[in-house]
Formats: C-alpha cells, structure tokens, sequence
C-alpha cells in the first residue's frame, strides 16, 4: 500500500564550529553506538579529547552522550539538539584530525556511513516530514577560486611533511 505523506520542509542548520576543533557527522543505527564510538577513538588515538553525541530515533529518542572532554560534549550534544536527527551522531575532536580516526569509526559495526569530516563552518541540510528529521546534505566550505598553480603545490606538500603526514 502507497500511502501519501504530505510535504517534506526543508530547512538549513548551521553548525559554526570553534577554531581548532574538527567535527565528524555520521548515520549510526544503534543504542550502542557511542559506546562503540568512544572505544574506537581512544583505541586509536587516546591522548585525543573529544566530545560525541548521538540522536536517538526510537524508544527514549534521547541525545546519547560520552567523550572524554565536558567542553566538546557539550558542543556535540547542541550540535545534536540543533539537527535533531534520528540516527546521526556528531563528533567534536581536539588534539586531532579526522583522518586519525576516520576508518577505525567506518570499522565500527553501527556507523553507516560518514557525512562529512570538517573544520569548516557547516550548513546543514534537514529534510522535515511527520516522521521526523533527515540530513540531505552539508555544505562544507566555501566554492573554489581558482585551480593551484607551482608555488601552491610546493606549499601544500611542505604543509603535509610540517604536520607529518609525509617524509
């Protein structure tokens, strides 16, 4: 049966993210996820502070909560509370970059997926219905300027052997 359910609102949130920090959004599926979450992050970088909270989307529908830090929870749980989508998690880090920590959370048995990894200002996309809430995107950053010439690249991969990403 095909039932119809009216009109989808679209509305943007925006995530101002505070200098330093990184901000990792994500679909999860279960209770258990910012147990898990928190394991995987201190497992793999555990000198790392961060604040995680996750958006409940049945039984309790609760913001979940766990971090290492009161500062980043706490933005973590009003990034939740702002988007206030079920399902999505959102991970604020100091002391370290996304790209630590990105495939030890894909490992993670409740992570769907990754929605975006940002130090940038973020515009989120919330699709509403009867239902509930959604992301239909992020828009993370700002349109591009130009295309990199010599002098850009030499800086790019002297930046990228500064913060010992590369020999």
């Amino acid at each position: 049966m095909i039932e119809s359910l009216g009109q989808t609102e679209i509305k943007t949130e925006v995530i101002s993210i505070d200098t330093g920090y990184n901000v990792i959004i994500g679909r999860s599926h279960f209770i258990k996820t910012v147990e898990d979450i928190y394991e995987a992050i201190v497992n793999t970088n555990p000198k790392g502070k961060f604040g995680l909270a996750f958006c409940e989307a049945s039984a309790d529908r609760l913001v979940r909560f766990e971090g290492n830090d009161e500062k980043l929870v706490s933005l973590a749980v009003e990034m939740a509370r702002k988007v206030n989508a079920g399902h999505y998690f959102f991970l604020v880090l100091d002391g370290m970059y996304p790209i630590n920590i990105l495939n030890a959370l894909k490992q993670v048995r409740e992570v769907c997926s990754i929605e975006c990894a940002s130090q940038n200002p973020l515009h989120v996309i919330v699709g509403e219905t009867s239902l509930g809430r959604t992301i239909l995107g992020i828009v993370d950053g700002q349109p591009t300027v130009g295309v990199e010439d010599e002098t850009k690249k030499k800086e790019r991969h002297e930046f990228l052997r500064k913060i010992g990403y590369k020999f």
